[in-house]
């Protein structure tokens, strides 16, 4: 069962990796549209290939993760640190893209008609409420570091003289190999 879970999570990140590119592709055919018609706004045109290569980063990135976390990695066992650290590299892509996407919507809505600017708004808050929400994370997930990471050093020692490999504590009483 692994091996199909690992074959499904492969063929989804493949996906979205194409479908990632395939945005990019798509924002610069219509950006070339765009300042191809000369009633066209070079500025719109580009702002909305910004947008489109926003949105393309977050699903490569989301792509990668799946790949990096399920595929590659599958069933083997993670730190509560490595954990943390991986979730934090994934949700700190999305909100840099929540962000610039919400600054880019700011400009087109500020070009087009200002009184919908409460959109654009509400895309920024729902970001920074994403980042307040990271904080929250990583502040509970240090406490469970803390109680957990000495549990995990235990589970590493054993698994390197399991391994034949010797292990050599530092001066923090941390496991060195």
């Amino acid at each position: 069962m692994t091996y199909v879970t690992r074959g499904v999570f492969a063929a989804a990140s493949l996906l979205l990796m194409l479908l990632a590119t395939a945005l990019v592709v798509l924002g610069l055919r219509e950006a070339w549209e765009g300042f191809a018609n000369p009633d066209a706004s070079g500025a719109d045109a580009v702002l909305d290939v910004l947008g489109y290569v926003i949105v393309a980063i977050a699903v490569f990135d989301v792509a990668k993760y799946l790949f990096e976390d399920e595929v590659r990695r599958g069933n083997e066992k993670r730190s509560a640190a490595e954990a943390r650290r991986s979730l934090t590299k994934f949700l700190s892509t999305i909100i840099i893209a929540l962000f610039l996407e919400a600054l880019v919507m700011v400009f087109k809505t500020a070009r087009e008609d200002v009184t919908q600017m409460g959109y654009p708004t509400a895309l920024l808050a729902a970001s920074v409420f994403v980042l307040i929400g990271l904080g929250i994370f990583q502040r509970l997930s240090a406490t469970v570091e803390e109680k957990v990471g000495e549990d995990d050093e235990a589970e590493d020692d054993a698994d390197r003289v399991d391994a034949g490999k010797p292990v050599r504590r530092g001066k923090a009483g941390t496991a060195k190999t």
